[in-house]
């Protein structure tokens, strides 16, 4: 899990549920990318449904500009849905050692 941040602040989480045409474009490596660049560790996976589940771990400000992003996706993609989810749904994130996962 990533470090506290520069201003001793502790990790937090931030799960979000991504809709569209956002499996079967890069949307899982495209959000490993942005959030390793953001010093951001966590995991992304396809569910069942069609959407993307991602899960962001990391200091405070760099995780609430994760809004601010997360909605322009890869070429190819076409988010048309992002949902914050409550943050105990972040609770797998002690599966986001350091790096980002990801999953099925």
């Amino acid at each position: 899990m990533p470090d506290a941040g520069a201003d001793g602040a502790a990790p937090q989480a931030a799960c979000y549920r991504l809709g569209g045409r956002v499996q079967g474009v890069g949307m899982r490596a495209w959000l490993r990318r942005q959030a390793l660049a953001r010093g951001l560790a966590g995991w992304a996976r396809n569910e069942s449904d069609g959407t993307v589940t991602a899960v962001f771990v990391g200091p405070p400000a760099p995780l609430a500009q994760v809004a601010d992003w997360i909605g322009a996706g890869p070429p190819g993609a076409a988010v048309r849905q992002v949902e914050e989810l409550p943050a105990e749904a972040a609770g797998e994130a002690a599966r986001a050692a350091a790096g980002f996962a990801i999953l099925g």
